[in-house]
């Protein structure tokens, strides 16, 4: 009996690997190994083209081998074995120069190892027999297509050539993205740090680079003067309001530009695209992932000729009333219609407004920012008197951007009222290439402490059955047609109602907070990624069903809530040191511990499982014991739906 193809990824890193450099890929780059077995006669060689592909417990169970814990122990055998070879070939590789390898790109991404199982010492040991890759990735091929009958399916623990593809089409994606020049509008607050550590990764931007400012040479050509000729591979460039921003100092390019006045979007877009030239930017693409220059990028990228979203689009979308309106309008073809997902609404900005729009809209109702983000004053209103109330304090206390940063003030303060519909709510991350669904992934959000409607928890993936769940996502994908978004990274919040789905917001980038991480961490698939791709006129290369490695399960942390406990038993090191551990993820989206009349969420903690129920379990126990769960802030009930 042999184990035929013990398919492994390589765990070199895909980016400018050279002689001496580090070639252990990240993480969720390196999946386990694939075994496939095949079982022949025994007085004649098994080869892969004269034995059928089947998993491990069925060929084991054949030879008279079914107990559990013997077959795990040959499967770990194996597995180390094939470990062991991989990491023969990685020490060889590290040694070679570019021309031995045949270029400076050119390294080994697959490996296939062949072994015999043969008895020795009354175990079953694997002895190595050859290395190659296409044969035992073609055995992994063949078992997974034995599913392929109708209404038969692997099990993400079963899948065999998927991983190792995903993982191919994953750095195949980063191959294309080297060299692209892309530009940046807004850099954003803490909670986007992590685009800055990508750009480091993907080779977009070198840690510590000296940055082209207010008409300076550029890294690349300093670099060269001193001999580090590493600087030449920036490509990253951004547009920022704030000249003391921490990004500035990451970038090739920074250009310092005031764009806080959205009024003023059309002029700003033809004034930034003539520094643009003036710098002499060759540039790739261009994107943002900040609420208030989605509008003024999808404009910088007419004027330069990059591919985008059309204006109108992103307008349509960034005004959430007007989205709204929109889609109730929007009867088809196709069908089902986008209308049918749409709430009614009315905006507002006069007292005259609210008069008309509580005879208009059924009450209760939600009451919102046009232009808001983090859901910072939203708020749950039963009557007339509560609607004026809530529009006269929003109106007095949020006039500016001063007022509340980062919340989209920018735009102004007007305000909408919209139905409230009783439901489950939920976040759907797509992503879109030329009106095509490349991808999607859905997350499950707990209740919110009404009449506030700051998210509380979290769970990925859902846990809604599978027909809700494609509904879900052909909701959002229909909502955002519907509006003209057809090429990028878009987070659409709905709601499941028992009518089906209905529209909450269309945020035109990618999902916030802690959806990107997540997403990474339990399909491998970066939004971000996907994102610079989009923005490059690339088709992001993506599985078509992602596998969900797992679950996780994740409790927001408020200052007002939890000034206490985040000063001491949840402290932000005592946090980061339990990341660091492997105890809980860690998401930081403030910086300070700053109480305020309308707040925003300080972190995101996170617990994984192979099961939600696991995962929600190890969730609770970690916030009584951090001082998180209490009396006014319920972890067990903002976690019960996630069962």
């Amino acid at each position: 009996m042999s184990s035929e193809g013990s398919g492994l990824n390589l765990s070199t890193s895909g980016w400018g690997c050279v002689s001496g450099a580090g070639v252990c890929g990240p993480p969720h780059e390196q999946p386990p190994a694939q075994v496939v077995c095949g079982v022949g006669r025994g007085d004649r060689p098994v080869r892969h083209h004269n034995s059928l592909p089947r998993t491990l417990e069925v060929a084991l169970a054949q030879c008279g081998l079914g107990d559990a814990a013997q077959v795990e122990a040959v499967r770990q055998r194996v597995k180390a074995a094939a470990e062991a070879a991989l990491g023969a070939v990685l020490a060889l590789e590290a040694g070679l120069s570019a021309e031995q390898r045949g270029g400076r790109r050119a390294h080994t991404d697959f490996l296939g190892v062949d072994f015999a199982l043969t008895a020795a010492g009354g175990a079953l040991t694997p002895v190595a027999l050859e290395l190659n890759s296409g044969l035992c990735l073609e055995a992994c091929g063949a078992l997974e297509g034995l599913w392929a009958a109708p209404r038969l399916g692997p099990a993400a623990d079963d899948a065999a050539a998927a991983p190792l593809v995903e993982t191919m089409l994953r750095r195949s994606a980063r191959c294309l993205m080297e060299g692209k020049h892309l530009l940046v509008v807004g850099a954003g607050g803490v909670s986007k740090k992590f685009v800055w550590e990508a750009a480091r990764d993907y080779g977009l931007q070198c840690e510590g680079t000296p940055p082209q400012c207010e008409g300076t040479e550029s890294s690349a050509e300093r670099g060269k003067e001193n001999g580090q000729m590493g600087w030449a591979r920036d490509r990253l460039h951004l547009v920022e309001s704030d000249p003391n921003h921490f990004a500035s100092q990451l970038v090739q390019t920074f250009i310092h530009f005031d764009m806080t006045e959205h009024q003023r979007d059309e002029e700003n877009a033809r004034l930034l695209a003539e520094l643009v030239r003036a710098r002499g930017l060759k540039l790739d693409g261009c994107f943002s992932y900040w609420d208030d220059c989605l509008v003024l990028t999808a404009l910088l990228c007419q004027e330069l000729g990059l591919p985008c979203c059309p204006p109108a689009a992103m307008r349509l979308a960034k005004h959430k009333s007007r989205t709204q309106l929109h889609l109730l309008c929007h009867h088809g073809p196709p069908w089902p219609a986008p209308s049918l997902h749409a709430v009614p609404c009315c905006p507002l900005e006069s007292e005259a407004d609210v008069e008309r729009a509580v005879h208009q809209v059924p009450l209760p109702g939600v009451m919102k920012l046009e232009f808001g983000a983090g859901a910072v004053g939203t708020r749950l209103v039963k009557d007339a008197p509560q609607c004026h109330e809530h529009f006269s304090r929003i109106t007095r206390d949020l006039q500016g951007e001063a007022d509340h940063p980062g919340i989209g003030l920018g735009w102004g303060n007007a305000m909408l009222l919209m139905e409230f519909v009783e439901g489950t709510e939920h976040d759907v991350d797509l992503v879109l290439f030329g009106g095509r669904l490349l991808a999607a992934f859905v997350s499950d959000n707990g209740p919110t402490r009404l009449p506030g409607f700051t998210e509380t928890a979290a769970c990925m993936p859902t846990g809604l059955a599978p027909e809700q769940e494609v509904q879900m996502v052909q909701a959002a994908f229909r909502c955002c047609l519907g509006c003209g978004l057809l090429d990028g990274v878009f987070n659409v919040e709905l709601k499941l109602t028992g009518a089906g789905p209905r529209l909450i917001e269309i945020n035109p980038r990618m999902g916030g907070f802690y959806l990107r991480d997540w997403i990474l961490e339990l399909y491998g698939v970066d939004l971000l990624l996907a994102a610079a791709m989009v923005a490059c006129g690339l088709r992001p290369a993506l599985p078509t069903h992602p596998r969900a490695r797992g679950h996780l399960v994740g409790v927001m942390c408020l200052v007002s809530q939890h000034l206490q406990a985040l000063s001491s038993t949840a402290s932000r090191e005592t946090l980061q040191a339990l990341h660091d551990r492997g105890v809980l993820r860690l998401n930081l989206l403030e910086e300070a511990l700053v109480p305020g009349k309308y707040e925003e969420p300080y972190c995101s903690v996170a617990c994984a499982g192979p099961s939600p129920t696991e995962a929600r379990l190890r969730l609770l126990g970690l916030c009584q014991g951090l001082g998180i769960d209490g009396p006014n802030y319920p972890v067990a009930h903002f976690l019960s739906h996630f069962k």
